[in-house]
């Protein structure tokens, strides 16, 4: 049988590097291998096994899928270094008002603002080169933003654009150990709790530390406490 190993899917801008490291700490002996996906593909591939968990963007067509959001990412505007909005530390919806915005097909924002331009690039690395050429700007997740940095870009955020999550997806119903464990890592489970093993006592509330104090006080002085002596008739 072929050595058991996770694959985990993610797309541009999601960052699994940390918690691939947490694996490789805790499973040397079991691969845990990245698999980078397209937005529009990565939840299919969750579903037809591709990868065993996905890191994406929500919302998606979850069908058939348990998610678990993790992050929100700011939601930027991308736009030529030169460019006027460049001088604010941070734009709004009225800003953007009159600019010529692109909107790529695998654009995961969804929030109009601006004045769409009529081409439509097929992807959002598309859609940076279109805007160094000045043809408009362009409303992505902070992360892409990064990820496709060039030198004559720049990008600020939109105070009141709605923010952009990151999730974790995988197959609804029962899982298997790995997929448990790369559950329990992502959501900072520590080694010491993994399934498996002995969970630790779960800590009591101050409200129940007090119960507890008055109920040893009572213990202790019904204890103490001497039965009364009769009197004599």
């Amino acid at each position: 049988m072929p050595a058991p190993s996770l694959t985990v899917g993610y797309v541009p801008g999601a960052t699994p590097a940390k918690w691939a490291r947490t694996w490789a700490q805790r499973h040397p002996d079991v691969p845990l291998r990245l698999s980078a996906v397209e937005p529009a593909e990565a939840a299919e591939a969750v579903r037809t096994g591709t990868v065993d968990v996905a890191l994406l963007r929500v919302p998606c067509d979850s069908t058939g899928l348990a998610v678990i959001p993790l992050y929100a990412e700011t939601t930027v505007v991308v736009v030529p270094a030169d460019h006027l909005l460049t001088a604010l530390d941070a734009v709004t919806a009225a800003d953007l008002a009159t600019e010529p915005v692109l909107i790529p097909r695998d654009d995961v924002v969804g929030w109009p603002a601006g004045v769409a331009v009529d081409h439509r690039p097929e992807t959002t690395k598309d859609a940076i080169e279109l805007v160094a050429a000045g043809i408009g700007a362009l409303i992505a997740p902070q992360s892409l933003a990064r990820l496709y940095h060039r030198k004559d870009l720049s990008y600020r955020p939109i105070t009141d654009a709605p923010t952009c999550a990151v999730a974790l997806a995988f197959p609804d119903g029962e899982q298997g150990d790995l997929v448990e464990e790369f559950i329990g890592i992502v959501r900072g489970r520590r080694e010491s709790s993994s399934r498996g093993r002995a969970e630790p006592a779960p800590k009591r509330t101050a409200r129940e530390k007090t119960l507890a104090k008055q109920a040893a006080r009572a213990a202790a002085g019904k204890t103490a406490r001497k039965p009364a002596k009769r009197g004599r008739r």
